[in-house]
């Protein structure tokens, strides 16, 4: 085998990439037995680092990775705007890659990219892999001394430094506020209730429920998994439960199909019922009425993600990594 590569090596042996990186370096992480192995087999091919990669990585490129699940979600585009802002000023350039919520998509992104062609990532998980729990291919990454930054949909799992809200709290705050309306009946919509911050948003709107006395409805959350059924799923709420007087919704088009709705089935917003979306994006401000959102501060999200990622670019220190969380805001318009 001519010119055997690190991933080569990883797939023979069975071992991840960032593994067979540390066993060749003698790390204290890797167990003396795997070191032998891997240094046995890269004897045996005569493996050689590659020096140009190697060359391209040790020189600092001034570029940032950006890997998102999808462009076209306003809270996305958002952070993405923050980033480049913080990463402009301090005379970095992004490179975009978008996974589309697909494992293998971000996984080939993180490979084109560590070819030396930036200096670290920031991302927030695709769907599919948070679903799989799947994270090998960031580990990869990290094992060959890549900074990471993980934003919104971050994974416990993996080390390195990263930016959230506190999603519980913020479907507190929105569960609340209604409960301080005497909203007797609130429903919970939600499209992410695979993800840990979909989940989160349905504990917190369970606790806030749950510690209201004077609450007496159980929990009501409906889920909708595909984009073709917001209608039918939220007519099929309205007719099981006439008597529901506020809405509590994970994304804003649920909250708006919900409005709708209530306004052809004859209640009146926000007399009859309530509602409250998820993201300050212009959908909620021109709707009618003006929907009442949990805004996550995404601008403020992005620039924190760059600026932790150059930092750490910057110190190029190891632990001690940093979980940094950013306010979220209730902001109260005509929906409520």
């Amino acid at each position: 085998m001519s010119h055997i590569t690190l991933k080569q090596l990883a797939a023979e042996l069975n071992l991840s990439i960032s593994t067979v990186s540390k066993a060749l370096k003698d790390s204290y992480e890797i167990n003396e037995k795997t070191i032998q192995r891997v240094k046995k087999l890269a004897k045996k091919y005569h493996y050689r680092p590659n020096k140009t990669a190697l060359n391209l990585k040790n020189r600092q490129t001034k570029t940032i990775g950006v890997i998102i699940p999808n462009i076209l979600n306003y809270f996305f585009a958002k952070v993405l705007l923050g980033i480049e802002q913080e990463a402009n000023e301090k005379g970095y350039q992004i490179i975009i890659c978008l996974s589309n919520n697909k494992y293998s998509k971000e996984a080939e992104s993180l490979l084109l990219l560590s070819d030396g062609s930036v200096d670290g990532f920031i991302l927030s998980i695709a769907k599919e892999t948070q679903i799989q729990h799947r994270y090998n291919h960031f580990e990869d990454i990290i094992g060959q001394d890549y900074p990471m930054v993980m934003f919104d949909r971050v994974s416990d799992k993996i080390n390195c430094d990263k930016v959230i809200i506190n999603d519980y709290d913020a479907a507190y705050e929105a569960t609340d506020f209604l409960l301080q309306h005497q909203r007797k009946k609130i429903a919970l919509i939600s499209t992410i209730n695979d993800l840990n911050i979909g989940k989160s948003r349905i504990k917190g709107y369970i606790a806030a429920l749950n510690n209201n006395k004077n609450y007496k409805n159980e929990p009501l959350i409906v889920e909708i998994h595909q984009k073709t059924a917001y209608t039918t799923v939220v007519n099929t709420l309205f007719k099981e439960h006439n008597d529901i007087d506020g809405i509590f919704a994970t994304d804003n088009v649920s909250a708006i199909t919900a409005m709708k709705i209530a306004k052809s089935n004859g209640y009146q917003i926000p007399k009859d019922i309530s509602v409250i979306g998820f993201s300050n994006n212009k959908i909620s401000r021109l709707s009618c009425p003006p929907l009442t959102v949990i805004s996550q501060n995404a601008l403020e999200m992005g620039k924190k993600a760059a600026s932790l990622l150059i930092d750490r670019i910057a110190t190029n220190s190891t632990p001690h990594f940093t979980t940094a969380t950013i306010d979220a805001e209730l902001i109260v318009r005509e929906s409520t």
